[in-house]
């Protein structure tokens, strides 16, 4: 089968409910204290703690990214890794990062060889004790990506949708917004880290990326199928732990595929079973159908919903007007296209105040959030856009966080009214740009494209 075929089975497959329903209450997880959670404010904030943890290591670092860049941000954490190895040096330190990603410079630069040059750089100035490797999710990165988030560090998981580079961390005045959660949970970092070691390390398709030479992607086509097939049935080790007074549950769920597809079925799970409110963040309106298809049911069952996304000027993918065009521009017109769609189609339930649409944006700062809030009750953290891709292609995970004693409500209430403080309520389509008013390139783009039809493939694919 050639690539559109094999496209057209893995995202174009009709919409289908889970083979079991998934009973949350059911669900395995581990008693977490409450006060072992911790919601960090800022990016800021994220680095200065990673590297506070990096420097406190004694036992073992884990970081798992789509990528660590080659800049200062990058460069400052793998120094960070290498001190803290050279003082401990029973110290495990592992990064895992995506293999595709990690031999491209970025999206429309000049061609490179990306950010493995430079964890070739440090291994010979270094020597061994660090292990940088690259996980091929897929034969290519078009068709889905490592997207797995956490970093353990001995006993505690910091947790956020970032990767490692100068916005993530906030360097240089800018800054890309995530989520930042700290579980100190011994059992929880092991379980996480057993995860990696058993499904990911030991690989064959798995390698190192900080050797001089690489294998050629075609070469490890066999094994990259096996690595997938043992992904499509994994999951993390999670016991079944009542909880005590001051004890919240946090279940870790892994997301792969669109068959037997834990993450995606929990998340359609709980907004079926949502009582009085949904929130519901991400960096893309590019919503899966099931799951716009179940916030249409919240909304005719009376249900409030709240959808926090980016200006397209705070999209990553956007370029400013004066700066010179690429096709992957188009991205966030292609989104805000969406959105205009979608508040036409729902005016009413947003003139209601039942369904509110906030728009972030803040300078030139880009905004990068994920995840969900389920009445006062149910949380979760995770790296996953909820939009095609995530939902089919990359390999994802979270965190699902059940407070049934509303022990962490403040904490999540403080956490939203944070976000809200770049944001906007969007009131009227039509206080987007209207298209007439792109610019001529994304004008004529966007023209092809609709013409062909071909903004529905782009609009599942990245």
């Amino acid at each position: 089968m050639g690539t559109p075929g094999r496209l057209a089975r893995r995202i174009l497959a009709p919409l289908r409910k889970p083979k079991r329903p998934v009973l949350l209450d059911a669900l395995p997880a581990f008693a977490v204290p409450a006060a072992a959670i911790e919601v960090l404010d800022d990016p800021s904030a994220f680095r200065r703690v990673l590297l506070e943890l990096i420097g406190q290591a004694r036992q073992r670092i884990m970081i798992v990214a789509l990528y660590l860049q080659d800049d200062e941000a990058g460069r400052e954490v793998l120094d960070a890794l290498h001190a803290a190895r050279a003082r401990h040096p029973a110290l495990q330190v592992s990064v895992l990062v995506d293999w595709h990603r990690a031999q491209r410079g970025l999206i429309g630069e000049r061609k490179c060889a990306g950010n493995a040059d430079m964890y070739r750089a440090y291994a010979e100035r270094f020597g061994p004790g660090i292990e940088i490797r690259g996980v091929p999710v897929q034969n290519r990165e078009l068709f889905g990506v490592l997207h797995l988030k956490g970093f353990v560090i001995d006993g505690t998981v910091l947790y956020s949708g970032a990767s490692i580079n100068d916005v993530y961390l906030a360097r240089h005045g800018r800054y890309r917004l995530d989520r930042y959660h700290l579980l100190r949970h011994r059992a929880l970092a092991d379980a996480m880290a057993g995860f990696i070691r058993q499904y990911l390390m030991g690989n064959e398709a798995v390698r190192p990326l900080d050797v001089a030479e690489l294998p050629e992607t075609r070469t490890l086509q066999p094994a990259i199928r096996a690595l997938r097939l043992a992904l499509q049935h994994a999951r993390y080790e999670v016991p079944r732990e009542a909880l005590g007074p001051g004890e919240v549950a946090v279940t870790p769920l892994l997301g792969f595929g669109r068959s037997d597809n834990a993450l995606n079925d929990t998340v359609l799970a709980l907004l079926r079973g949502a009582r009085e409110r949904v929130i519901l963040l991400t960096p893309y309106f590019n919503l899966p159908r099931p799951v716009r298809l179940v916030l249409g049911q919240l909304l005719r069952r009376g249900c409030r919903i709240h959808i926090m996304i980016g200006d397209k000027t705070a999209s990553d993918f956007y370029i400013p007007p004066e700066q010179p065009f690429t096709t992957i521009g188009l991205l966030p017109y292609l989104y805000e296209n969406n959105l205009r769609r979608y508040v036409q189609a729902h005016r009413r339930q947003i003139d209601s105040g039942q369904l509110n649409i906030h728009l972030w944006r803040d300078g030139d700062n880009s905004y990068h959030l994920k995840g969900l809030f389920v009445d006062d009750d149910v949380a979760v953290l995770t790296g996953n856009n909820l939009n095609p891709r995530a939902w089919s292609l990359d390999l994802e995970n979270a965190l699902l966080l059940r407070d049934p004693a509303h022990l962490l409500r403040d904490r999540h209430q403080a956490e939203w009214t944070a976000l809200q403080r770049h944001a906007t309520r969007l009131t009227d389509y039509r206080a987007l740009e209207s298209p007439r008013h792109y610019p001529a390139a994304v004008r004529k783009q966007l023209g092809r494209l609709n013409r062909t039809r071909l903004d529905r493939l782009l609009n599942r694919l990245l």
